[in-house]
């Protein structure tokens, strides 16, 4: 019983809290402001520990919950390339640290407008190669990202292909942002969490001068064919249901393994309530389970 009433009271939450601050109508440095304590509400486990460092130039903060983690994950944060940081999302690192028993590494890449496209990009690949330099095995790492984030791993596993580095050993998007040019959004009436026009309004931002449906910046109008296998987790009442359904098409056409999981009435990024709602924490022992079984052992 508690749980229906749980899952209820965030929804309200969402929508009369984080929903209005996602708002064009709002400063974008006082959203910033906002949202850093709106997440607050995302509790990472006590076993967690965060560490911050530099790995290629770019501010980092490092996860762990275990005291030997068995492998790595690059996590990239959502926030649609405008909001967003490492400090942000310590409560689904943390969860997902725990969960998986890795190290997550979280990178403060560089946000629009003021740093667009290809920024947040390289500022993910000089992680990812700064880790491969440093010894890391890339089968013993992994991709990971919400929203923006999601569609910001696909991206980099493109370009780390295209670029013939080695490729990681799995990626995990959770309600991946994969269509900027928004041609395909889903218009569900209890979407609590994004709106329209915002998300409209940060892929400007984020491309700039850039065609919004270059590949890089929205990937399902790039080739995913040899890209690692590929976990896709959405709500059924979020506006980028849409995005997630034809990112597991695209990735299917091109031969990639890929699994969708539709959460029935979950909101966009329902994963950061992990370790107080029950079917986040679900959807994370998923996700962790998709990591561990590609690792290499």
């Amino acid at each position: 019983m508690f749980q229906p009433l749980l899952e209820a009271g965030l929804r309200q939450t969402m929508q009369r809290l984080v929903r209005p601050m996602l708002s064009n109508a709002v400063p974008l440095k006082l959203q910033r402001q906002l949202i850093r304590q709106a997440y607050r509400s995302s509790v990472p486990p006590r076993s967690a520990r965060f560490v911050r460092d530099d790995l290629g130039d770019v501010p980092v903060v490092r996860t762990t919950a275990t005291a030997t983690p068995s492998g790595t994950i690059l996590y990239l944060h959502g926030g649609g390339y405008i909001i967003g940081s490492a400090s942000t999302h310590r409560g689904i690192t943390g969860h997902l640290a725990k969960l998986s028993g890795c190290e997550v590494i979280t990178p403060d890449y560089r946000l629009a407008p003021e740093h667009p496209f290809p920024a947040a990009l390289d500022d993910a690949e000089s992680v990812y190669l700064a880790l491969i330099s440093q010894g890391l095995s890339a089968n013993s790492l992994a991709l990971a990202g919400d929203s923006a984030g999601g569609g910001l791993s696909i991206a980099l596993a493109m370009k780390l292909r295209d670029h013939k580095h080695p490729l990681p050993s799995s990626i995990t998007c959770f309600s991946p942002w994969v269509d900027l040019s928004q041609g395909a959004l889903y218009q569900p009436e209890r979407e609590p969490v994004l709106q329209e026009s915002w998300t409209a309004n940060a892929a400007r931002m984020y491309a700039g001068d850039t065609p919004l449906t270059t590949p890089l910046i929205s990937p399902v109008y790039g080739q995913l064919d040899h890209l690692p296998p590929l976990l896709i987790q959405v709500g059924s009442e979020e506006i980028l249901l849409n995005d997630a359904t034809r990112l597991a098409d695209v990735a299917k056409r091109d031969g990639v393994a890929a699994h969708l999981e539709i959460y029935n009435n979950l909101w966009h990024v329902f994963q950061v309530h992990c370790g107080q709602l029950d079917r986040a924490t679900e959807a994370v022992q998923v996700a962790a389970d998709h990591v561990r079984t590609h690792l290499a052992s």
